[in-house]
């Protein structure tokens, strides 16, 4: 019996591997590294000039770094969890086995690629202005209108309303994570006499543990850098109220023109969601081993 034989183009050797991986590394190294270091060394500096540690001084004592870094923490406290509620449940539905589901999986993903575009902003400031359609409803069911760029607990809610909104992409991976759940868990728990809601405690969201951590850790990491939305939506206003710290980082650089102060700020951002992810892996590790 003859034996195919493949040729390989680019040879054996203890440096094949590495010759293969060397674009990947050479770009990590010029477009990763490289910028990461130099925002360090940038953050160091004062109009051009060294001046050692003073931005990171200057900053931690000032009280508009401390008000965006409120405001962003609350905005991940609000969003985060309110996102993978609304994520899991529609997965929930989209998962079920109906007849045309593939357009209602389409048509929840659309937001999500529409983002926080000039249009859609366009829309939500229609939305949400003092004679905007929301105020019109509430007027029309006897409530009051709502100045919602006025009052700084209603700005941040419509914030949140359009990220939570834009719920696509945790969705999919939900989805994904549920159709690789086995059937015969389900059978298994139906014979026990588990109903719906029972099954979806004792045998989903145990399956899924490990996948909700993953949207966790990247909805926790998207929220912490917002900018487009409350940028393009309040401004940051009212008074500050939803400058978060990524609008904080910008208006240091482009309206100020202070680069050491904006890299300084964006480092202490870096360390920020750093110490927040490694929290959420201490605080979850037995739940995700048990998994």
């Amino acid at each position: 019996m003859n034996t195919r034989k493949y040729r390989n183009p680019v040879g054996v050797s203890k440096y094949t591997g590495l010759a293969l991986i060397s674009p990947f590394i050479i770009g990590a190294l010029l477009f990763i590294v490289y910028p990461f270091i130099c925002s360090f060394v940038v953050g160091l500096t004062d109009s051009g000039r060294f001046a050692g540690f003073e931005n990171f001084r200057e900053m931690l004592s000032s009280k508009d770094f401390g008000q965006a870094a409120g405001v962003t923490l609350k905005y991940a406290l609000i969003l985060v969890p309110l996102k993978l509620i609304v994520s899991l449940l529609v997965a929930l539905l989209l998962n079920m086995e109906l007849k045309h589901i593939g357009i209602f999986r389409t048509a929840f993903y659309i937001p999500s690629i529409l983002g926080a575009n000039l249009a859609v902003i366009i829309m939500w400031q229609y939305l949400f202005t003092s004679d905007g359609l929301v105020n019109q409803l509430l007027e029309a069911v006897g409530l009051s209108p709502v100045s919602w760029y006025g009052e700084p607990n209603a700005a941040i809610f419509i914030i949140v309303l359009l990220r939570l909104w834009e719920f696509g992409s945790t969705m999919v991976i939900f989805l994904a994570a549920l159709r690789d759940i086995p059937r015969e868990l389900y059978d298994a728990a139906k014979v026990d006499g588990c109903g719906g809601v029972r099954a979806f405690f004792a045998v989903t969201l145990p399956q899924i543990k490990n996948v909700i951590f993953v949207n966790l850790i990247l909805q926790t990491i998207g929220a912490m850098q917002e900018f487009n939305a409350p940028y393009m939506l309040t401004g940051g206003g009212p008074l500050g109220k939803t400058r978060t710290i990524g609008m904080l980082i910008y208006e240091e650089m482009f309206t100020y023109g202070s680069k050491g102060m904006a890299n300084a700020v964006s480092w202490v951002l870096f360390v920020i969601i750093a110490a927040v992810v490694a929290l959420m892996y201490k605080l979850t590790d037995k739940a995700r081993r048990d998994a």
